[in-house]
């Protein structure tokens, strides 16, 4: 069945406008109780990041949960894998995540996870869906949904966190700094690193409502990268607003992303004997890792972006590690979801057992040359644009150009109406121009007017 509600990751959009209002999380909530809380006393948690708007969106939600006979406990402000973690260990029939990521503080948006703490299953997700269009009904007084507050959310999350590396582990004498980037980490990644021994300097740790990913945090790590520098740390640690990515800087600025990152722990643990399997990404997965992976005799499988296919393909193989070059890192035989704090945590491990810096972990990788550039769509669809026979052309332009030193992707962004145009390849300026060529393409078509000429099929 197509989806009429949910994204890729969940219900996400500008607060106010569409789905993002109190009237639609009222019925989503009352939904999602008929769903998942078939039983009176059923219980479902909700936490959210530091947006203003995430008090509008939980009040909502409670009501409509309520009104279903589900009982509700709030985390307050918590990492999305936070609230995947709680929801496994606290035995709620599912969790309810109030975010927009790594979005500005205008939008908002919707994720839920399982009584495993694993992403809801389409079944399960179309299943919602058909429950929201029905007429709200609120269940007698004796079987309404009662709210509680869970005080020590935090404090378990952290000493999860600390759990996933060995308990000998010791980060004296190791300084990091860590940007929160104003949003769900901020009370809880300083803790963590602190408590294992390191020196830790703090930014983006001071959310007021509106700044959350504002100049700050995995997507914009300049002002990591500054403050690394500035206080001579050996390393910086950057999150998003949710807190299930990661991306780190070297003592020298260096930025290491995902695929990084993916080297570091996966080449740690191969020699550490404790590798499982290989690894998982995705078509963004640069080729410098694959080639790196196939030196250490480990296979890399791609997947459609997204962590939930990285989870999907990870639980078929039975490996235990994947991820994707925006920071979502999942190690599964840690947690269930990508987490950018249990992230950090391996890599600050591998780094205790080696006794190597970050920038020499990382050195036995050699990435190719790539680049992704945006392109926001106009009135023309992004399913119009890339069916298209303008942008087919292009498209075989461009391959022939590369002829067969690089590799292009084209895709429309699961969470933001954009196309996605990247390409890499051996020579970095030929890159450049080609991605330059590939995306002004695309831009005009998003300016266009609509129905397109399509290309032929078959």
């Amino acid at each position: 069945m197509e989806r009429k509600y949910f994204g890729t990751d969940g219900i996400r959009g500008r607060v106010g406008e569409g789905h993002i209002t109190p009237g639609f999380m009222l019925q989503l909530g009352w939904a999602v109780g008929r769903v998942l809380g078939r039983e009176h006393g059923s219980k479902v948690l909700i936490g959210k990041d530091t947006r203003i708007s995430g008090y509008l969106l939980e009040s909502a939600l409670e009501a409509g949960l309520v009104a279903a006979g589900v009982d509700i406990h709030l985390l307050g402000p918590m990492p999305t894998p936070g609230i995947a973690y709680l929801t496994r260990t606290l035995h709620a029939q599912a969790g309810i995540v109030i975010s927009a990521s790594h979005n500005p503080y205008y939008d908002n948006g919707i994720k839920f996870f399982s009584e495993s703490g694993n992403k809801l299953s389409d079944d399960l997700e179309l299943a919602i869906e058909q429950e929201i269009d029905k007429p709200l009904t609120t269940a007698s007084s004796d079987k309404l949904g009662k709210a509680y507050r869970v005080e020590d959310a935090s404090g378990r999350y952290i000493e999860f966190c600390k759990r996933t590396i060995h308990w000998e582990m010791q980060f004296r004498g190791m300084k990091v700094v860590i940007d929160c980037a104003n949003g769900a980490t901020y009370h809880i990644a300083p803790h963590v690193f602190e408590e294992l021994g390191a020196k830790v300097v703090a930014i983006g740790a001071k959310p007021n409502g509106l700044n959350i990913n504002a100049g700050l945090g995995s997507t914009h790590i300049e002002a990591l990268q500054r403050a690394v520098l500035e206080e001579k740390a050996d390393l910086g640690v950057a999150l998003d607003g949710d807190g299930d990515r990661l991306i780190m800087v070297d003592a020298d600025g260096a930025v290491l992303d995902g695929d990084d990152i993916l080297y570091i722990i996966a080449s740690s643990r191969l020699q550490d004997g404790i590798m499982e399997g290989g690894v998982v990404g995705t078509k963004m997965t640069n080729l410098g890792l694959e080639h790196a992976l196939q030196r250490m005799g480990l296979p890399l499988e791609r997947t459609d972006v997204g962590d939930r296919f990285i989870m999907a393909r990870l639980q078929e193989n039975s490996w235990v590690l994947g991820g994707e070059p925006s920071g979502h890192i999942i190690c599964r035989d840690r947690t269930t979801t990508g987490d950018g704090i249990v992230s950090a945590l391996q890599v600050m491990a591998a780094i205790y057992r080696s006794g190597k810096s970050l920038k020499e972990l990382r050195s036995g990788m050699t990435k190719y040359p790539q680049l992704l550039q945006n392109v926001k769509l106009g009135e023309t669809s992004a399913d119009e644009i890339m069916a298209s026979k303008t942008l087919h052309t292009a498209l075989l332009q461009v391959e022939a150009e590369l002829a067969g030193t690089g590799r292009v992707l084209l895709r429309p962004s699961g969470t933001e109406p954009l196309i996605r145009v990247m390409i890499e390849g051996r020579d970095g300026e030929k890159v450049r121009i080609l991605t330059q060529q590939l995306a002004s393409v695309v831009e005009q078509l998003a300016s266009a007017a609509p129905s397109l000429p399509r290309r032929a099929e078959g």
